[in-house]
């Protein structure tokens, strides 16, 4: 025998009086920005109770950021931290949207110490971005493709050193078409394999000719339209924070891999990201495209692709000389013409 009229009628109360009280939890004098904050990044959720859940989320979240900034500004932090389009995430869909990089078993690397351009200049401070080797910042969108925008950034980067073009480059090709080579898309993949699916295609499309999607397609490579090309790769030395010093300063933007995972690393904003409790398990594919000191700290300026209001215009600068903080030093490489 089913359930009677009166016993559904019952349930459906309970289930109502249980999301108001839940919603009751909420801190009211906060509704406003609630809704402010869902208009500007264009936040819409499919019910009521996915709204309530994503509320929970962002005020969760706004206390990490509220807490941490009150701390900074009494000195114990060298970074702050501001609410971004990723305040009703978990510090897991940020992973697994945004950083799913997977690291290489079996690489060859330059050997130790880094000799660069020998008789190079080593500057004690350098951006990347002042000598025209840096495209505008990019957003990877819900698709795990961050390896194919560090990949891109590290062939922008020579193409303007080697060329004197400065291009964006398409990661969108690099997603669609570099499966074979161990890559998967929106799914994760590396930047070295990107490298090789150039250097056997002879050539990766502009962006303009391959405009970016955020979701894996049918490769779509014309020749006609190819902006770059790669003739091999290096890796650097594992972990040698000095061999990444001296690859920027001669080579150029150089590929990285970092631990993202941390949940102040998605919402920071200025300063020295340092973060004691980062790991050397790297998960996240940028591009570090200088390096210098700040406040007496030293640090690694990187490029991501998580649009312009992520951190300082989608810019975070990583401690440096912090016994290879986030993993910085571990994988880096970098295309060659």
């Amino acid at each position: 025998m089913g359930p009677s009229h009166e016993g559904l009628m019952l349930a459906s109360l309970l289930l109502v009086s249980l999301c108001l009280g839940a919603a009751a939890t909420f801190d009211g004098r906060l509704d406003d920005h609630w809704q402010l904050w869902k208009k500007e990044h264009g936040k819409m959720y499919q019910s009521e109770e996915e709204d309530i859940r994503r509320r929970e989320l962002w005020e969760n979240n706004l206390m990490l950021i509220t807490k941490h900034n009150l701390e900074h500004s009494m000195g114990i932090h060298t970074y702050d931290l501001n609410m971004n389009f990723m305040g009703d995430l978990t510090s897991e869909e940020i992973m697994q949207h945004f950083a799913t990089l997977r690291p290489p078993t079996d690489i060859q690397r330059a050997p130790s110490p880094f000799a660069g351009e020998s008789g190079a200049d080593i500057p004690d401070t350098l951006d990347l971005r002042e000598k025209g080797y840096v495209t505008q910042v990019k957003m990877q969108g819900a698709c795990g493709s961050c390896w194919a925008f560090s990949a891109a950034g590290a062939l922008e980067g020579q193409l303007a050193k080697v060329r004197g073009k400065l291009v964006d480059l398409s990661p969108q090709n690099l997603v669609d078409c570099s499966t074979k080579y161990g890559n998967h898309g929106c799914n994760g993949g590396f930047m070295h394999q990107a490298f090789k699916y150039v250097i056997d295609n002879q050539g990766i499309d502009s962006e303009a000719a391959y405009p970016y999607a955020g979701r894996d397609q049918d490769c779509r490579y014309r020749a006609v339209y190819r902006a770059a090309n790669c003739s091999s790769y290096r890796f650097l030395p594992q972990g040698d924070e000095g061999a990444l010093k001296a690859a920027l300063a001669t080579v150029g933007p150089i590929s990285v891999a970092i631990d993202a995972r941390r949940p102040r690393f998605a919402f920071y904003r200025s300063g020295v990201y340092d973060d004691s409790s980062c790991t050397q398990k790297v998960n996240h594919g940028v591009l570090a495209v200088g390096y210098g000191t700040l406040n007496g700290q030293d640090y690694w300026l990187v490029k991501n692709s998580w649009g312009s209001r992520f951190g300082d215009q989608g810019y975070i600068r990583m401690a440096r000389n912090k016994n290879d903080q986030c993993g910085i030093a571990l994988y880096g490489c970098y295309p060659i013409m």
